[in-house]
């Protein structure tokens, strides 16, 4: 290990002391460290207007915009740590799956996965397919210096969800007839899934990342059994995949406050919370062992100062007796989010929580 490394053995020691990695692992912190979901995204006109004319997926393959992106926030906000700019259907886009993220819509696949013929489509990710992700995560960790940077990437069942149904869904009726109707392909589709995704965050991690979140958007549309039988051995697959690196490892889904149990069990260092249930509450749920990440509704942003510091101030009450609490919304940034807004909350978090 050279002086300049932590005892990660891969990130400087400033990173790997920052407050955002010390509550990941529930050590004591200066301040409760803040991020947001969706950060670099469309809240920033700066971000609008680096991107504008360019479709998102060649935006994610563009190194030097990626990076640019990913600083953003943390050059407005004074965020806590960076969130790789990227989304996640890259991979799928990376080993040849036909599909485009289409404006107001979201990802659409050409040709859905229903059969197991359609299952030999997904081949195994390579460093190589993603060799964009390399580069432009070098790039970012030399503009970050302290600032850790977040990887992150779509965990099996959600992107079986878009693959499955071919695009967004409110009943994901064609993937849960599948889990029900052909238990045995769903389960190869999802350890094909599984493995895909633990290579994508191997290389954001070797690459220098020094967390990753793995994304279970539409996990909360499952019964709890459903999802112990048919998701969380997926989902354990990759945490298990990382966790020799010895990077922090979130879990977040939305609308799993009946799952945040099973969540505490998949293998996660940090449990991320919507908000639906009071992290008091989360606490208790997922277990001892974990920080929790969380869990301001994103649209108390749109209420007056007062009541963003009001909102604020009952999750940090929330969040008093946990052994680690790193402060979030609790879902992505909204496109039309004041960015002002945003700025000032992390300030009202950082000056609330000093000392």
């Amino acid at each position: 290990m050279s002086v300049n490394e932590g005892p990660a053995g891969r990130q400087p020691t400033a990173t790997y002391d920052s407050p955002f990695l010390k509550a990941c692992r529930r050590e004591p912190v200066p301040h409760t460290p803040v991020w947001f979901m969706r950060q670099a995204g469309r809240s920033l006109p700066e971000y609008r207007k680096v991107r504008e004319g360019i479709p998102m997926l060649e935006s994610c393959m563009r190194p030097e915009l990626v990076t640019e992106i990913t600083l953003q926030p943390v050059r407005r906000h004074n965020v806590d740590a960076a969130i790789y700019f990227s989304d996640i259907v890259v991979p799928l886009k990376a080993i040849g799956i036909d599909l485009d993220i289409k404006p107001g819509v979201g990802p659409v696949v050409e040709q859905p996965v229903r059969t197991r013929a359609d299952l030999a489509r997904l081949r195994e990710l390579t460093p190589e397919d993603v060799s964009y992700v390399t580069e432009a995560i070098g790039l970012l960790t030399r503009e970050l210096g302290a600032t850790p940077l977040i990887g992150f990437a779509g965990a099996p069942f959600t992107l079986a969800s878009y693959l499955v149904e071919g695009g967004p869904s409110r009943t994901y009726e064609n993937a849960k007839a599948m889990m029900y109707g052909d238990p045995e392909l769903w389960a190869d589709l999802l350890d094909r899934l599984a493995g895909i995704t633990a290579t994508f965050l191997k290389v954001q991690i070797e690459a220098g990342a020094s967390a990753v979140q793995l994304f279970d958007s539409w996990a909360g549309a499952l019964a709890p059994s459903d999802y112990r039988r048919s998701v969380l051995p997926a989902s354990a697959k990759v945490f298990d995949a990382v966790a020799g690196y010895g990077v922090p490892r979130i879990h977040f889904g939305v609308g799993t406050g009946e799952l945040l149990t099973l969540m505490g069990e998949a293998g996660a260092d940090v449990v991320g919370v919507d908000w639906r249930v009071p992290l008091d509450e989360a606490a208790r749920r997922v277990g001892p062992g974990k920080a929790l990440q969380g869990n301001l509704d994103p649209t108390v942003l749109f209420a007056t100062r007062e009541a963003v510091e009001t909102k604020t101030r009952e999750v940090l009450d929330a969040a008093a007796g946990l052994e680690g609490h790193i402060f979030n919304l609790g879902h992505g940034v909204m496109p039309s989010t004041d960015p002002d807004a945003l700025t000032r909350l992390v300030d009202y978090v950082h000056t609330r929580t000093a000392g």
